[in-house]
């Protein structure tokens, strides 16, 4: 991995509370597993969210797997820390460790 992309990477989770590496966008997945992470995250009150679209970078999109040294996409961060994929992802949903996290980073609507 190139030291821009693994830069682009550190700084991004660094810079901001949450950050969903995905496929596609927010607005439209590109798959279903990051189509189901964003449904998890508004699920659980996120409002404050960084989005990077993989699919427009192959080398973020390798560089990403490289950096958490997980290998699918999409990846949760929070407040620079790996969280997981999509599976991690619903079982702290279920548990209610999900909201607490967003809710730590301060990524969740006040009066949630």
């Amino acid at each position: 991995m190139s030291s821009d992309v693994n830069d682009f990477i550190k700084n991004t989770v660094t810079e901001h509370p949450v950050v969903l590496f995905m496929k596609g966008t927010a607005q439209f997945p590109q798959c279903g597993f990051s189509g189901k992470a964003i449904e998890l995250l508004r699920a659980n009150g996120v409002r404050k969210l960084v989005t990077v679209n993989v699919l427009e970078d192959p080398e973020v999109r390798e560089g990403i797997k490289t950096y958490s040294n997980w290998p699918t996409i999409p990846q949760l961060y929070v407040k620079g820390e790996f969280i997981g994929g999509v599976d991690i992802m619903d079982e702290m949903s279920k548990s209610g460790e999900l909201k607490k996290e967003l809710q730590a980073a301060g990524a969740c609507a006040d009066d949630e």
